[in-house]
Protein backbone atom coordinates (compact mmCIF):
# COMPACT_ATOMS: atom_id res chain seq x y z
CA UNK A 1 0.00 0.00 0.00
CA UNK A 2 0.84 3.53 -0.17
CA UNK A 3 1.39 5.49 2.84
CA UNK A 4 -0.33 4.99 6.39
CA UNK A 5 -3.54 4.69 7.73
CA UNK A 6 -2.90 7.83 9.58
CA UNK A 7 -2.13 9.81 7.01
CA UNK A 8 -5.60 10.47 5.74
CA UNK A 9 -8.38 12.76 7.14
CA UNK A 10 -10.71 11.43 9.73
CA UNK A 11 -13.40 11.46 6.79
CA UNK A 12 -11.31 9.25 4.76
CA UNK A 13 -10.23 7.09 7.63
CA UNK A 14 -14.09 5.71 8.03
CA UNK A 15 -13.49 4.73 3.63
CA UNK A 16 -9.80 3.64 4.24
CA UNK A 17 -7.51 2.81 1.46
CA UNK A 18 -8.21 0.95 -1.57
CA UNK A 19 -4.88 -1.64 -1.81
CA UNK A 20 -5.39 -3.32 1.17
CA UNK A 21 -3.46 -6.74 1.77
CA UNK A 22 -4.39 -9.91 4.26
CA UNK A 23 -1.03 -11.10 5.80
CA UNK A 24 -0.26 -14.54 7.20
CA UNK A 25 -0.61 -15.84 10.53
CA UNK A 26 2.58 -16.27 12.31
CA UNK A 27 3.27 -19.25 14.84
CA UNK A 28 1.91 -19.57 18.26
CA UNK A 29 4.06 -17.67 20.64
CA UNK A 30 3.87 -17.87 24.22
CA UNK A 31 6.92 -14.86 25.30
CA UNK A 32 5.97 -11.88 27.02
CA UNK A 33 6.95 -8.32 25.82
CA UNK A 34 7.49 -5.67 27.87
CA UNK A 35 4.92 -2.87 26.70
CA UNK A 36 5.74 0.82 24.81
CA UNK A 37 4.07 3.68 26.15
CA UNK A 38 2.92 6.13 23.50
CA UNK A 39 2.70 9.96 23.79
CA UNK A 40 1.24 11.10 26.95
CA UNK A 41 -2.26 12.49 26.82
CA UNK A 42 -3.01 16.35 26.31
CA UNK A 43 -1.73 18.18 29.22
CA UNK A 44 -5.10 19.47 30.70
CA UNK A 45 -5.94 16.06 31.63
CA UNK A 46 -9.22 16.22 29.95
CA UNK A 47 -9.69 12.98 27.52
CA UNK A 48 -9.09 14.09 23.85
CA UNK A 49 -10.34 11.60 20.92
CA UNK A 50 -6.56 12.36 19.33
CA UNK A 51 -4.96 10.76 22.35
CA UNK A 52 -6.98 7.37 21.37
CA UNK A 53 -4.49 7.71 17.65
CA UNK A 54 -2.45 5.00 16.42
CA UNK A 55 -0.82 3.97 13.18
CA UNK A 56 -2.02 1.22 11.32
CA UNK A 57 0.00 0.02 7.98
CA UNK A 58 -3.20 -0.68 5.52
CA UNK A 59 -2.02 -4.17 4.70
CA UNK A 60 -3.26 -5.48 8.52
CA UNK A 61 -6.53 -4.65 7.74
CA UNK A 62 -8.07 -8.03 7.48
CA UNK A 63 -10.08 -8.31 3.93
CA UNK A 64 -10.97 -12.17 4.44
CA UNK A 65 -11.92 -13.56 7.77
CA UNK A 66 -9.59 -16.48 8.72
CA UNK A 67 -10.18 -20.28 6.85
CA UNK A 68 -11.43 -21.33 10.17
CA UNK A 69 -13.13 -19.61 12.36
CA UNK A 70 -11.05 -20.80 15.95
CA UNK A 71 -8.14 -20.36 13.69
CA UNK A 72 -7.78 -16.54 13.83
CA UNK A 73 -4.86 -15.29 16.13
CA UNK A 74 -5.56 -14.29 19.50
CA UNK A 75 -3.27 -12.09 21.81
CA UNK A 76 -3.80 -12.32 25.61
CA UNK A 77 -3.11 -9.25 27.75
CA UNK A 78 -3.02 -10.02 31.47
CA UNK A 79 -4.06 -6.67 33.53
CA UNK A 80 -2.08 -7.52 36.33
CA UNK A 81 1.28 -8.08 35.49
CA UNK A 82 0.86 -6.35 31.90
CA UNK A 83 2.55 -9.74 30.53
CA UNK A 84 1.07 -10.39 26.79
CA UNK A 85 1.02 -14.03 25.41
CA UNK A 86 0.25 -14.90 21.66
CA UNK A 87 -2.41 -17.60 21.49
CA UNK A 88 -4.71 -19.04 18.85
CA UNK A 89 -8.61 -18.51 19.27
CA UNK A 90 -8.42 -22.16 20.02
CA UNK A 91 -7.03 -21.72 23.02
CA UNK A 92 -9.74 -19.71 24.73
CA UNK A 93 -10.96 -22.50 26.86
CA UNK A 94 -7.83 -23.31 28.47
CA UNK A 95 -8.43 -19.44 30.12
CA UNK A 96 -11.74 -20.18 31.57
CA UNK A 97 -12.61 -22.48 34.58
CA UNK A 98 -15.76 -24.70 35.92
CA UNK A 99 -18.33 -22.40 37.40
CA UNK A 100 -17.06 -19.04 35.12
CA UNK A 101 -20.04 -17.28 32.36
CA UNK A 102 -19.79 -16.50 28.64
CA UNK A 103 -21.81 -13.77 27.63
CA UNK A 104 -22.22 -14.07 23.57
CA UNK A 105 -24.21 -11.64 22.07
CA UNK A 106 -26.78 -13.35 19.87
CA UNK A 107 -27.87 -10.47 17.82
CA UNK A 108 -28.30 -11.26 13.54
CA UNK A 109 -27.02 -9.23 11.19
CA UNK A 110 -30.05 -8.43 8.57
CA UNK A 111 -29.27 -7.80 5.31
CA UNK A 112 -28.94 -4.24 5.64
CA UNK A 113 -28.08 -2.45 2.16
CA UNK A 114 -30.46 -1.67 -0.06
CA UNK A 115 -30.27 -0.24 -3.74
CA UNK A 116 -32.65 1.54 -5.38
CA UNK A 117 -33.73 4.32 -7.58
CA UNK A 118 -35.29 7.72 -7.53
CA UNK A 119 -38.86 6.99 -9.55
CA UNK A 120 -38.60 10.16 -10.53
CA UNK A 121 -35.34 10.52 -12.62
CA UNK A 122 -33.83 6.87 -11.97
CA UNK A 123 -30.50 8.08 -10.64
CA UNK A 124 -29.38 5.40 -8.37
CA UNK A 125 -29.15 5.44 -5.07
CA UNK A 126 -27.63 2.99 -1.92
CA UNK A 127 -29.20 2.86 1.43
CA UNK A 128 -28.48 1.31 4.75
CA UNK A 129 -30.80 0.32 7.35
CA UNK A 130 -29.48 1.47 10.48
CA UNK A 131 -32.67 1.43 12.96
CA UNK A 132 -36.03 0.21 13.18
CA UNK A 133 -39.01 2.70 14.42
CA UNK A 134 -41.89 0.45 13.81
CA UNK A 135 -42.58 -1.78 10.91
CA UNK A 136 -41.85 -0.31 7.52
CA UNK A 137 -40.99 3.21 9.05
CA UNK A 138 -36.50 3.33 9.42
CA UNK A 139 -33.97 5.86 10.04
CA UNK A 140 -31.55 5.08 6.85
CA UNK A 141 -28.29 6.52 5.69
CA UNK A 142 -28.64 6.97 2.05
CA UNK A 143 -25.86 7.94 -0.46
CA UNK A 144 -25.97 9.91 -2.44
CA UNK A 145 -27.74 11.47 0.08
CA UNK A 146 -27.19 15.83 -0.92
CA UNK A 147 -29.84 15.87 -3.52
CA UNK A 148 -32.92 13.68 -1.25
CA UNK A 149 -35.66 15.38 0.31
CA UNK A 150 -38.67 14.96 1.96
CA UNK A 151 -41.15 13.24 -0.20
CA UNK A 152 -38.64 11.66 -2.37
CA UNK A 153 -39.88 8.09 -3.56
CA UNK A 154 -37.52 5.61 -4.33
CA UNK A 155 -37.72 2.02 -6.09
CA UNK A 156 -35.91 -0.98 -4.22
CA UNK A 157 -34.38 -3.22 -6.48
CA UNK A 158 -34.14 -7.22 -5.70
CA UNK A 159 -31.04 -9.24 -5.11
CA UNK A 160 -30.41 -10.00 -8.96
CA UNK A 161 -30.90 -5.64 -9.65
CA UNK A 162 -34.74 -5.82 -10.90
CA UNK A 163 -37.10 -3.24 -9.99
CA UNK A 164 -39.21 -4.84 -7.10
CA UNK A 165 -42.88 -3.55 -5.82
CA UNK A 166 -41.70 -2.41 -2.62
CA UNK A 167 -40.84 1.34 -2.75
CA UNK A 168 -39.78 4.05 -0.30
CA UNK A 169 -40.59 7.48 0.90
CA UNK A 170 -38.62 10.14 2.43
CA UNK A 171 -40.83 11.45 5.51
CA UNK A 172 -37.70 13.65 6.51
CA UNK A 173 -33.45 13.98 7.40
CA UNK A 174 -32.18 14.91 10.33
CA UNK A 175 -28.91 16.90 11.55
CA UNK A 176 -26.94 14.20 10.50
CA UNK A 177 -28.22 13.43 7.42
CA UNK A 178 -29.85 10.26 7.85
CA UNK A 179 -33.87 9.88 6.64
CA UNK A 180 -36.52 8.59 7.77
CA UNK A 181 -38.19 6.77 5.32
CA UNK A 182 -41.44 4.85 4.74
CA UNK A 183 -41.35 1.33 2.84
CA UNK A 184 -44.75 0.60 0.86
CA UNK A 185 -46.09 -2.46 -1.17
CA UNK A 186 -44.85 -4.93 1.68
CA UNK A 187 -46.07 -5.84 5.25
CA UNK A 188 -42.95 -5.45 6.92
CA UNK A 189 -39.74 -4.81 4.66
CA UNK A 190 -37.68 -6.63 7.40
CA UNK A 191 -39.26 -9.97 6.12
CA UNK A 192 -38.00 -9.29 2.75
CA UNK A 193 -34.52 -8.30 3.14
CA UNK A 194 -32.99 -11.73 2.20
CA UNK A 195 -34.09 -10.96 -1.21
CA UNK A 196 -33.56 -7.15 -1.10
CA UNK A 197 -30.09 -6.93 0.48
CA UNK A 198 -26.58 -7.13 0.83
CA UNK A 199 -24.67 -8.08 3.85
CA UNK A 200 -23.33 -4.81 5.22
CA UNK A 201 -19.88 -5.17 4.97
CA UNK A 202 -18.49 -2.63 6.50
CA UNK A 203 -15.92 0.28 3.93
CA UNK A 204 -12.84 -0.89 4.91
CA UNK A 205 -13.60 -4.64 3.49
CA UNK A 206 -12.86 -4.17 -0.53
CA UNK A 207 -15.08 -6.58 -2.35
CA UNK A 208 -16.11 -5.64 -6.17
CA UNK A 209 -18.67 -3.14 -6.93
CA UNK A 210 -21.56 -4.07 -5.99
CA UNK A 211 -21.11 -7.78 -5.44
CA UNK A 212 -20.90 -9.62 -2.19
CA UNK A 213 -19.02 -13.23 -1.89
CA UNK A 214 -20.94 -15.59 -0.53
CA UNK A 215 -18.71 -16.69 1.70
CA UNK A 216 -19.56 -13.20 3.63
CA UNK A 217 -23.15 -14.59 3.91
CA UNK A 218 -21.97 -16.73 6.29
CA UNK A 219 -18.77 -15.18 7.86
CA UNK A 220 -20.04 -11.98 8.59
CA UNK A 221 -22.49 -13.72 11.03
CA UNK A 222 -21.96 -15.53 14.42
CA UNK A 223 -22.82 -19.23 14.96
CA UNK A 224 -24.81 -18.92 17.55
CA UNK A 225 -26.92 -15.67 16.48
CA UNK A 226 -30.80 -15.76 16.29
CA UNK A 227 -32.37 -12.56 16.86
CA UNK A 228 -32.42 -10.33 13.88
CA UNK A 229 -31.56 -6.60 13.96
CA UNK A 230 -27.97 -5.35 13.66
CA UNK A 231 -26.90 -3.74 10.87
CA UNK A 232 -22.98 -4.74 11.56
CA UNK A 233 -21.89 -8.08 13.58
CA UNK A 234 -20.80 -8.14 16.70
CA UNK A 235 -17.13 -8.86 15.56
CA UNK A 236 -15.73 -10.73 18.94
CA UNK A 237 -18.30 -13.40 18.47
CA UNK A 238 -16.73 -14.50 14.63
CA UNK A 239 -14.01 -16.86 16.06
CA UNK A 240 -16.22 -18.89 17.85
CA UNK A 241 -17.58 -22.73 16.27
CA UNK A 242 -19.77 -24.96 17.59
CA UNK A 243 -17.54 -27.19 18.74
CA UNK A 244 -15.83 -24.38 20.47
CA UNK A 245 -18.66 -23.61 22.55
CA UNK A 246 -19.25 -27.35 23.52
CA UNK A 247 -15.55 -27.76 24.05
CA UNK A 248 -16.22 -24.83 26.78
CA UNK A 249 -19.31 -26.15 28.09
CA UNK A 250 -17.62 -29.48 28.55
CA UNK A 251 -15.18 -27.64 31.07
CA UNK A 252 -18.22 -26.58 32.96
CA UNK A 253 -18.70 -23.42 31.86
CA UNK A 254 -21.81 -21.78 31.41
CA UNK A 255 -22.56 -20.21 28.34
CA UNK A 256 -25.32 -17.41 28.25
CA UNK A 257 -26.62 -15.13 26.04
CA UNK A 258 -28.03 -11.30 25.27
CA UNK A 259 -28.90 -8.88 22.78
CA UNK A 260 -27.62 -5.82 21.41
CA UNK A 261 -28.55 -4.80 17.91
CA UNK A 262 -25.65 -3.21 16.36
CA UNK A 263 -26.32 0.36 15.24
CA UNK A 264 -24.41 3.89 14.94
CA UNK A 265 -24.04 3.61 18.68
CA UNK A 266 -20.80 1.32 18.07
CA UNK A 267 -19.70 2.37 14.66
CA UNK A 268 -20.10 6.11 14.76
CA UNK A 269 -17.03 7.82 14.70
CA UNK A 270 -16.10 10.48 17.49
CA UNK A 271 -16.59 13.98 15.88
CA UNK A 272 -16.09 16.59 18.92
CA UNK A 273 -12.66 16.91 19.83
CA UNK A 274 -13.53 16.44 23.75
CA UNK A 275 -14.81 12.86 24.12
CA UNK A 276 -16.92 13.52 27.15
CA UNK A 277 -18.52 16.05 24.66
CA UNK A 278 -19.80 12.69 22.10
CA UNK A 279 -23.17 10.92 22.28
CA UNK A 280 -23.65 8.07 21.86
CA UNK A 281 -27.11 6.61 19.74
CA UNK A 282 -28.97 4.39 21.57
CA UNK A 283 -29.38 0.66 20.46
CA UNK A 284 -31.70 -2.43 21.41
CA UNK A 285 -30.69 -4.28 24.26
CA UNK A 286 -31.98 -6.86 26.12
CA UNK A 287 -30.61 -8.74 29.09
CA UNK A 288 -32.68 -12.04 29.58
CA UNK A 289 -34.00 -13.28 33.43
CA UNK A 290 -31.93 -16.67 32.83
CA UNK A 291 -28.88 -15.08 31.97
CA UNK A 292 -28.71 -12.20 34.85
CA UNK A 293 -29.64 -15.02 37.38
CA UNK A 294 -26.49 -16.55 36.19
CA UNK A 295 -24.01 -13.78 36.33
CA UNK A 296 -25.10 -13.04 40.09
CA UNK A 297 -24.41 -16.63 40.82
CA UNK A 298 -21.17 -16.38 39.43
CA UNK A 299 -20.10 -13.32 41.07
CA UNK A 300 -21.79 -14.29 43.97
CA UNK A 301 -19.81 -17.51 43.64
CA UNK A 302 -16.44 -16.11 42.82
CA UNK A 303 -16.05 -17.18 39.40
CA UNK A 304 -15.33 -14.54 36.88
CA UNK A 305 -17.91 -13.12 33.96
CA UNK A 306 -16.37 -13.68 30.49
CA UNK A 307 -17.86 -10.34 27.77
CA UNK A 308 -17.14 -11.74 24.23
CA UNK A 309 -17.10 -8.29 22.58
CA UNK A 310 -17.84 -4.54 23.73
CA UNK A 311 -21.02 -4.85 22.89
CA UNK A 312 -21.80 -7.82 25.21
CA UNK A 313 -19.59 -5.82 27.52
CA UNK A 314 -22.37 -2.84 27.03
CA UNK A 315 -25.84 -4.49 27.81
CA UNK A 316 -24.48 -5.94 31.40
CA UNK A 317 -22.52 -2.87 32.47
CA UNK A 318 -25.86 -0.73 31.23
CA UNK A 319 -28.30 -3.32 32.88
CA UNK A 320 -25.62 -2.72 36.14
CA UNK A 321 -26.19 1.39 36.30
CA UNK A 322 -27.89 2.65 38.96
CA UNK A 323 -28.96 -0.80 40.51
CA UNK A 324 -26.95 -2.52 43.17
CA UNK A 325 -28.13 -6.17 41.75
CA UNK A 326 -28.10 -6.96 37.92
CA UNK A 327 -31.77 -7.14 36.89
CA UNK A 328 -32.99 -8.81 33.84
CA UNK A 329 -33.97 -5.23 31.40
CA UNK A 330 -34.78 -4.79 28.24
CA UNK A 331 -34.95 -1.13 26.51
CA UNK A 332 -32.00 0.89 24.79
CA UNK A 333 -28.49 2.15 26.11
CA UNK A 334 -26.33 4.62 25.19
CA UNK A 335 -23.92 4.24 27.96
CA UNK A 336 -20.39 5.37 26.31
CA UNK A 337 -16.99 4.17 28.41
CA UNK A 338 -13.95 5.80 28.15
CA UNK A 339 -11.57 5.98 30.86
CA UNK A 340 -11.78 5.96 34.09
CA UNK A 341 -14.53 4.02 34.36
CA UNK A 342 -15.35 1.30 37.44
CA UNK A 343 -16.56 -1.67 35.51
CA UNK A 344 -19.82 -3.92 37.77
CA UNK A 345 -19.63 -7.09 36.19
CA UNK A 346 -17.52 -7.97 33.55
CA UNK A 347 -14.33 -9.49 34.55
CA UNK A 348 -12.54 -10.36 31.45
CA UNK A 349 -13.10 -9.80 28.20
CA UNK A 350 -12.65 -10.93 24.27
CA UNK A 351 -12.82 -8.20 21.80
CA UNK A 352 -11.42 -7.67 17.91
CA UNK A 353 -8.92 -4.71 17.49
CA UNK A 354 -10.89 -1.58 16.42
CA UNK A 355 -10.34 1.57 14.63
CA UNK A 356 -8.08 4.37 15.58
CA UNK A 357 -10.36 7.22 17.76
CA UNK A 358 -12.84 4.99 18.48
CA UNK A 359 -15.79 4.73 21.39
CA UNK A 360 -14.70 0.50 20.88
CA UNK A 361 -11.02 1.74 21.16
CA UNK A 362 -12.39 3.54 24.34
CA UNK A 363 -14.25 1.30 25.99
CA UNK A 364 -11.10 -1.20 25.72
CA UNK A 365 -8.63 0.97 27.23
CA UNK A 366 -10.95 2.09 30.24
CA UNK A 367 -10.90 -1.98 30.63
CA UNK A 368 -7.40 -2.46 30.25
CA UNK A 369 -7.29 -0.05 33.70
CA UNK A 370 -10.66 -0.11 35.18
CA UNK A 371 -10.99 3.26 37.38
CA UNK A 372 -7.84 4.32 35.76
CA UNK A 373 -6.71 6.87 33.81
CA UNK A 374 -3.55 4.53 32.60
CA UNK A 375 -5.84 2.22 30.44
CA UNK A 376 -4.99 4.53 27.02
CA UNK A 377 -1.54 3.80 27.46
CA UNK A 378 -1.61 0.30 28.35
CA UNK A 379 -4.48 -0.33 25.33
CA UNK A 380 -1.98 1.87 22.64
CA UNK A 381 0.96 -0.71 24.09
CA UNK A 382 -1.12 -3.65 23.67
CA UNK A 383 -1.99 -2.42 20.02
CA UNK A 384 1.67 -1.73 19.19
CA UNK A 385 2.77 -5.03 20.08
CA UNK A 386 -0.44 -6.60 18.12
CA UNK A 387 0.66 -4.45 14.93
CA UNK A 388 4.43 -5.72 15.17
CA UNK A 389 3.12 -9.19 15.72
CA UNK A 390 1.47 -8.99 12.16
CA UNK A 391 -2.05 -9.16 13.73
CA UNK A 392 -4.85 -8.75 11.35
CA UNK A 393 -7.24 -5.47 12.58
CA UNK A 394 -11.15 -4.84 12.84
CA UNK A 395 -14.11 -7.12 11.78
CA UNK A 396 -12.45 -9.42 9.99
CA UNK A 397 -9.45 -9.70 11.78
CA UNK A 398 -7.65 -11.65 15.09
CA UNK A 399 -8.90 -11.23 18.87
CA UNK A 400 -7.57 -9.97 22.25
CA UNK A 401 -8.38 -11.81 25.69
CA UNK A 402 -7.92 -9.00 28.38
CA UNK A 403 -7.89 -10.96 32.22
Amino acid sequence: MEGEFSKVSLAERRDFLSRQLDTPFSPTKRRTRSLIHPPAPAKDNRVHARDFHFDLPGELIAQHPAEYRDQSRLLVFDRKTTEIEHRHFSDLPQFLCAGDILVLNDSRVIPARLRGSKANSGARVEMLLVEEIATNDWWVMIRPGKRIRPGTRILLKNSAGLVSAITATVICKNREGHCRLRFDGVADVLTHLDTLGEVPLPPYIRRNKGTIETTDRERYQTVFATQSGSVAAPTAGLHFTSGLLASLRSRGVKVVTVTLHVGLGTFAPVKSELVSNHTMHEERFDLPEETARAVIEAKKSGNRVFAIGTTSTRVLESSAVNSSELKATRGKTNLFVFPPYRFQVVDAMVTNFHLPESTLLMLVSAFAAPNETRGRELALSVYAEAIREGYRFFSYGDAMLIL
